[in-house]
């Protein structure tokens, strides 16, 4: 059995962070420290573990942030210097977001050093949502930073719905003041730092399609295979939504003169279980198509309705009467992220976003 998250922060990192802030500032009381948290990790899960840490910094370093920051920054590595990485800073992004938002620059840039070390994501996000003109003029100039952690905190840090963080209202109704940050890392050396801009659009089309179709075909001429590929990945919810902009951008127009025939192996499907099935395409029309072929797995939820997943399938281009046979499948198995019922299930296949054929299947209780 995989081991717990909440043990990536442990007594280890609890013993790390008040040994290095014992090494940046002297007076700092490391025995109290440890003793106001150890005795309470064990109960505690991943985040709070981090937050009870944080609490402990701000019990046991100067009260005043700009006094604290210093010994901060000291506790990081440098240049043949130890200091404090991994998850141990979970803590120190908890404690600046919390203590340090009436000390914009000075936090920023703490934050800014740490990332290489450790993810600061969340930790400058309640700064963007509290001064958000102020921050992204500091965050906009990380776009050119010759670190690539400190470039992708630029782009990851400021997405308006970043997962398992806060959510930045602002930016959700009004992006256009993160997308010139895009646009400078639009063509990153770093893969790292692509996806990140990927996902930031994804995140906006969500929002505003149009908005984010628009963009796309803005920067597609010309593009290379790299930002190519950072567009159709900006781009993949507008496309598995059918969205026309977004389907033209790649050269998929709406499904015309294609017949669709899907089969199933079985109607039946045991839990775990793979369902085969097979999709047969026929170009009716005297000319070329491009298509993209998806396909969406409609689960029942415990309501007995059906909710949608879209999976992506393959991109091709059908001659004037071609006709063309693929096989595929889908595994169901128990995973984390997903509670499986028993009962009807729908497999629906989108071609470039248009539904084109559909099949109900019942997915069978476990043995």
């Amino acid at each position: 059995m995989a081991e717990a998250l909440k043990h990536l922060i442990g007594p280890h990192n609890a013993q790390a962070t008040a040994d290095a802030l014992s090494r940046a500032w002297p007076d700092f009381p490391h025995d109290a420290f440890l003793a106001d948290v150890l005795p309470r990790l064990e109960a505690l899960e991943l985040m709070q573990r981090g937050q009870c840490i944080a609490d402990a910094m701000r019990a046991h370093l100067p009260a005043d942030f700009a006094l604290a920051a210093p010994i901060l920054a000291a506790a990081l590595p440098a240049p043949e210097k130890p200091g404090l990485t991994g998850w141990s800073l979970l803590s120190f992004n908890q404690y600046v977001a919390a203590h340090g938002l009436d000390y914009l620059e000075t936090s920023l840039d703490l934050l800014k050093a740490l990332t290489p070390h450790f993810t600061a994501e969340f930790g400058i996000r309640p700064f963007i949502h509290r001064e958000q003109t102020r921050a992204l003029a500091i965050i906009g100039q990380w776009a050119t930073d010759p670190n690539h952690h400190v470039r992708r905190l630029a782009s990851e840090g400021t997405r308006p719905r970043l997962p398992w963080a806060m959510r930045l209202p602002a930016l959700v109704k009004d992006p256009a003041p993160i997308l010139p940050i895009l646009t400078a890392l639009i063509d990153d050396p770093e893969d790292y730092v692509r996806r990140s801009v990927a996902n930031s659009l994804n995140d906006i089309a969500k929002d505003h399609a149009d908005r984010v179709a628009d963009f796309v075909g803005h920067h597609h001429a010309g593009a290379s295979p790299e930002r190519l590929w950072l567009l159709k990945h900006a781009s993949r919810t507008l496309l598995k939504n059918g969205h026309a902009t977004a389907l033209a951008n790649f050269g998929f127009a709406r499904i015309d003169g294609v017949k669709v025939n899907l089969r199933l192996a079985t109607q039946n499907l045991p839990f775990p279980g793979v369902l085969d099935f097979s999709v047969s395409l026929a170009n009716e029309t005297g000319r070329a198509q491009s298509l993209m072929l998806d396909y969406a797995i409609h689960h029942q939820k415990k309501d007995g309705t059906l909710s949608p997943k879209v999976f992506k399938g393959k991109s091709m281009t059908l001659a004037a009467g071609q006709s063309l046979t693929l096989d595929r499948r889908h595994t169901f198995r128990p995973i984390t992220t997903r509670v499986y019922h028993p009962g009807e299930h729908r497999l629906e296949i989108l071609v470039n976003g248009s539904s084109m054929a559909t099949q109900s299947f019942i997915l069978l209780s476990p043995a």
